[in-house]
């Protein structure tokens, strides 16, 4: 009898979870809508991913070598939300990595941040994401969490350690890279990134 009665309300959870994520996706591509962002890449190509950093497709399609560095973010979200806000049920945690994620999606396609990646970082002719790049993002961040919600920490932790390595070796660029050449560009690592 105990089992019926949470079933049903557990499955009410989970629809109002997934309705506040699409609305936090919807409203996140509103506010990249009106911002002057285009949905998809207007390359001609519907290929649902690009792997090269070099091209104008990187940032452009669903998924692209950064979409990783997001899902690592979800890695980060949900520890660190696990560390201040232990309380709260893991669904409260995932939708407020997700609305971090999302306005961190709306901050980096910010002419401030755009500049700045532009500047500073390998990222030369970046010109922000396209819509549905951004939107991918912030469904990686939420796989990253709910990953990291499923395992152990010291499983995280080495899943982190193998993307950031997996990263270096092939795009010569990770998470923990990216945050210090935005923060505190340091020119040595801008020419290796660049030696490839």
């Amino acid at each position: 009898m105990n089992d019926e009665i949470r079933s049903p309300r557990r499955n009410l959870q989970v629809v109002r979870c997934a309705s506040v994520f699409a609305a936090f996706l919807l409203i996140t591509a509103v506010t990249l809508n009106v911002s002057g962002r285009v949905f998809w890449y207007q390359c001609g190509s519907w290929v649902p991913w690009s792997w090269d950093i070099w091209s104008q497709h990187n940032s452009q399609h669903l998924i692209d070598p950064y979409f990783f560095t997001h899902i690592l973010h979800g890695i980060v979200l949900y520890g660190l939300l696990y560390w201040l806000w232990k309380s709260a049920p893991v669904s409260k945690r995932l939708l407020t990595a997700v609305l971090l994620e999302a306005g961190w999606e709306i901050l980096e396609n910010s002419s401030l941040i755009i500049d700045r990646y532009r500047e500073v970082t390998i990222s030369l002719d970046y010109y922000g994401d396209s819509i549905a790049n951004s939107l991918f993002d912030i469904v990686a961040c939420a796989l990253g969490f709910l990953l990291a919600a499923r395992v152990k920490p010291w499983q995280s932790v080495i899943f982190f350690l193998a993307i950031e390595l997996l990263l270096l070796l092939t795009i010569r660029d990770c998470l923990m890279l990216n945050v210090v050449m935005l923060v505190y560009p340091l020119d040595a690592i801008k020419q290796w990134q660049m030696a490839s």
